[in-house]
Parts: C-alpha cells; structure tokens; sequence
C-alpha cells in the first residue's frame, strides 16, 4: 500500500465497523441473482470482515456471498467474520490452499447461477455489483470484467505482464482482454470450458495466475470478456493485507506471462486461434 493509501483506507475501513450489524444485508435493498465468491488466506482473516461488511453494504446484495476457506482453518476464524455469517454470507470449506478455489468450488455448489469473484483485501465500492450486474444484462452470455487488462504481443509471442495495459475507457473489447480478479468478474452460468474444475491441470500450468486460468477457459468456450463500459471508482487496499500477495510474485517474476505460455502450449493457442475462436 501506498503511503497516500492510508488515510483513505483507515478513514473507509472505520466507516464499514460503524454499521451495525442489524443494518448489513438491508432486507429492503434490491437482490439480484448472482452468488458473491471469494477466498482467503490465514494473513488475511483478521481483517477480511472489513471486505466481507463492504459486500453486505451494497446497492445490489447477491442471494449468497460464499467465502471457501481451507478446511484447517476452521477453528481459526475471527469472531468478527464468524458473527456475519447469516442468510446472504455463509464460509464454506476446501481441501486446497490454491487461489482458482474462489470460483470452481462455486461453480459446482451453484452451476446454473451467475458469479461474481472478488478479492479478499480490499473495500468495495456499494454500487460495484449493481453496475457489473446491469452490464450483465446488456450482455448475459459474456464475462465482465470492471476493469480487464490487454494481453499483448510482439511477433505472436506474449509480452511480459507489465506490457499488458489496462483497457481504457471507453473500452475496444476484444480477444485478448484479460478481467482482473480484484476488481469483481461476472462469470455467466455455463460460460467456462469443462476444464476449468481440473485441479491437476490448472496446478501444472497455471498455479498462481487464477485469472489466466479463466481467461483460457472463457477462451476454450468461445466465451468473450468484455470491459465493463461502466466502472465504478477502485476498490479501497485494506492497510496490512499486501505483504502476501500473488500480484507481487507473478509479476516480479514475470510469471504471469511464463504461465500464460504454458497455457497456450497445452491448448495451441496461438494469437490468431484466439481471435478466431471469439469472433
């Protein structure tokens, strides 16, 4: 987090723990149909109630926000996140400690339910799943993403993730726009390949780049993924969560593009098939 970042975090971060718990997941806000997922790691537990109010504070609730926590983890959850499990928001248990367990354990419990992925360290803006929601009903049989980054090449071979920009606004969809977890992603029912729930597979090829992973599956299902033409403002860094973060291996390493590569090499997805497979 950025030096500026704080006061804006502490200032946000307090604003969420003085709602009462009686008022989150207001019985009179408008409910839409889509299931809020998301995972966690231990370093994040004790301030992951902070994200979680921030969802049960939006214009839109979902029916469900479904958090997938490892199951050794049970009887280490914060009584501040514990207390907010109720009818919309209820913690859920996996054997994996791999990042891809914020969708594809969802995709099974929900598979024919629209999801929408979040990130476990941030603030979200209230009316974030009322804009990627009516952008999904413009277009209900694509991905949106609130804000995707261009993947890009040079001579058909993958640039390096710093090279790959974020769509600008007004968005040019196209192939290669890549949504980006942490801002929400709104996978529609039945929008990924049958691979996407292949833990052996995403594990060889893709192990810390979830969202390359459902970038090729989307790709493997002639699915698109569109920018939101919508965005609402950034999502708030809650202060203490960044000293783990998979962003800073992938791409201090340029990981992202090394497992972008291994992807393709497995599926022969070159630029060009890309394009052709989602025109």
């Amino acid at each position: 987090m950025k030096l500026a970042e704080i006061p804006k975090s502490l200032s946000a971060s307090v604003k969420m723990l003085l709602v009462p718990h009686s008022k989150l997941g207001n019985a009179y806000t408008k409910k839409i149909p889509v299931i809020v997922s998301l995972t966690s790691i231990p370093t994040r537990l004790r301030t992951l109630h902070i994200t979680i109010r921030s969802m049960l504070q939006q214009e839109y609730l979902p029916e469900k926000i479904v958090l997938w926590l490892k199951d050794d983890l049970k009887d280490q959850i914060p009584k501040r996140l514990s207390k907010l499990q109720g009818d919309i928001f209820e913690i859920r248990f996996s054997p994996y400690g791999f990042s891809h367990r914020k969708l594809i354990h969802s995709l099974d419990a929900f598979p024919d339910k629209t999801i929408i992925t979040c990130d476990d360290d941030v603030i979200y803006q209230s009316d974030t799943l009322k804009i990627i929601y009516e952008e999904h009903l413009k277009f209900p049989k694509e991905i949106i993403g609130n804000r995707c980054r261009k993947m890009t090449y040079e001579n058909g071979t993958i640039n390096s993730y710093s090279k790959w920009p974020f769509v600008a606004n007004p968005p040019q969809q196209g192939a290669h726009n890549m949504p980006v977890g942490a801002f929400c992603v709104l996978y529609p029912a039945h929008s990924l390949h049958n691979d996407v729930q292949d833990v052996n597979q995403f594990m060889k090829l893709a192990p810390k780049a979830d969202d390359l992973w459902f970038k090729a599956m989307a790709i493997l299902n002639n699915t698109k993924s569109l920018q939101n033409t919508s965005q609402p403002d950034i999502p708030i860094p809650i202060m203490g969560t960044q000293f783990v973060a998979l962003k800073k291996v992938n791409k201090g390493q340029d990981y992202n593009r090394v497992q972008w590569q291994q992807i393709c090499d497995h599926y022969d997805l070159t630029k060009e098939k890309i394009e052709k497979l989602l025109s």
